[in-house]
């Protein structure tokens, strides 16, 4: 590419600040072409209407704006919707858009495929091919927005890969939504899911911006976790939980664990009580969910009824706080674990 030429999306407002100043355009002029595309969801230069003609061509000229293109958008019974993306390169994404009623969450996708390899998850059966680009994670919410015809309440990086083994990316990514410039959506409606990336969870606790963290738990001791999260090799739950504690003391802000119930792998009530054991002291909000089955193991099946009021039962005994979640978007494969990109 032109060294000329740049890419919308990949510009933070400094950057689009510094290109107008070699242009010889005012400082003020880059914060309106931010709101044209991150709140206005304006994608063409020529629509901007209160830029001049001159502007409007020279933006057309140098500055490309590179959007996913829409391959296929699924409608669950539950109002969740599933968008399969193709990207500049040809790579493939999906994400998630879930609908609550009042408000609605996109989650999103961090790489193409998934590096980690979680025994019970359809996205990393299907390998990894790269890191998404700042601009291809911007696209894919704005291109939502765009689609759902007003602006989402909430964004939990939850979808195709882990967004802590893409951090400058991810972080990049997020500075672009938080700025009242560009898309103004709060720290508080910014998650990060992790399957416990140790670096990663430290430098969120550093973070200028106090995004909220999810952490995919699933097991509780480190012999059934490295079994079914490989991850968990690398960074042990000793580890983990130093980290997660250090986040918790420096930002405040309550740890949300996922723990999805797989049928006699993970579901005895006797793990409850060492997930209690594990997490104390770090007061977390669990989502016990339930587990979505995927076609490249199905040796792996959902917790019975009879099982999960169990686990639940050990749970209220111990006085931890959890919701059993609903299901959502299951019928199209856009449910936790099953999203894959190539289908």
């Amino acid at each position: 590419m032109d060294e000329n030429i740049h890419d919308a999306l990949e510009l933070s407002l400094n950057d689009w600040q510094i290109l107008f100043a070699e242009w010889g355009e005012q400082k003020f002029r880059a914060s309106q072409v931010c709101q044209w595309i991150y709140a206005k969801k304006v994608f063409n230069y020529h629509d901007m209407s209160n830029l001049s003609k001159t502007l409007r061509e020279k933006l057309s000229d140098n500055i490309l704006m590179t959007l996913p293109v829409l391959i296929r958008q699924q409608n669950s019974r539950d109002g969740t919707k599933k968008f399969l993306w193709q990207l500049s390169d040809g790579s493939r994404i999906e994400s998630v858009l879930l609908n609550h009623g009042s408000y609605k969450t996109a989650c999103i996708s961090s790489q193409a495929g998934c590096p980690l390899s979680c025994a019970f998850c359809e996205t990393g059966a299907n390998g990894f091919t790269r890191n998404l680009t700042r601009g291809e994670i911007l696209g894919q919410f704005l291109t939502m927005e765009k689609l759902n015809g007003a602006d989402i309440h909430n964004i939990v990086f939850m979808g195709m890969g882990e967004p802590l083994l893409n951090e400058q990316n991810v972080f990049s990514a997020i500075r672009s939504l938080n700025d009242k410039n560009m898309r103004n959506l709060g720290a508080r409606h910014i998650t990060i899911s992790t399957s416990g990336i140790v670096p990663g969870i430290e430098d969120l606790a550093d973070f200028e911006i106090p995004l909220r963290l999810s952490l995919s738990l699933h097991a509780p001791n480190d012999n059934l976790r490295s079994k079914i999260m490989p991850v968990n090799k690398t960074y042990p739950l000793q580890k983990l939980i130093t980290a997660l504690k250090r986040y918790r003391d420096r930002t405040g802000e309550r740890i949300t664990i996922e723990y999805a119930l797989i049928d006699h792998v993970n579901d005895a009530p006797e793990y409850a009580y060492e997930t209690a054991a594990l997490l104390d002291g770090l007061e977390p909000y669990i989502n016990i969910i339930p587990f979505n089955p995927i076609p490249s193991k199905p040796e792996f099946k959902r917790s019975d009824n009879a099982r999960v009021k169990e686990f639940c039962r050990a749970l209220t005994e111990l006085h931890i706080e959890f919701e059993l979640r609903k299901e959502r978007g299951g019928d199209i494969m856009a449910a936790c674990g099953q999203l894959a990109g190539n289908k």
